[in-house]
């Protein structure tokens, strides 16, 4: 098997597409996902596949951090109390980021 590339150079406008703003994508062609695509989804940071479950880390907080959720939590399961705090804020950061697209669509919108 040959190792030399049969593809072409990307003719693709990367500058273009990587100043375009969210309103200028058309999206009208594009299916919406089914819940069986969602469940055979990967999901990837930095382009790398995050594997599901849990992983263990060694994570070093300041104390007062530590004493608060071991008291929330009765002194036991307080490392779930913290991935549920670390998830919320990961949805909250999220949900901002939709927020600040639909607001600036709006505005577009308008002016």
């Amino acid at each position: 098997m040959s190792k030399k590339s049969t593809s072409k150079a990307s003719q693709t406008d990367w500058k273009h597409l990587h100043n375009m703003r969210d309103e200028d994508i058309d999206l009208s062609e594009i299916p919406e996902v089914t819940a069986e695509q969602m469940a055979g989804a990967v999901l990837r940071l930095g382009g790398k596949p995050v594997p599901k479950g849990k992983v263990r880390v060694n994570l070093t907080l300041d104390a007062g951090v530590a004493a608060y959720f071991k008291t929330q939590g009765g002194g036991r399961n307080f490392q779930k109390l913290i991935n549920e705090a670390l998830k919320a804020k990961i949805r909250e950061q999220r949900l901002e980021n939709i927020l600040r697209r639909v607001i600036r669509e709006e505005l577009h919108g308008v002016g």
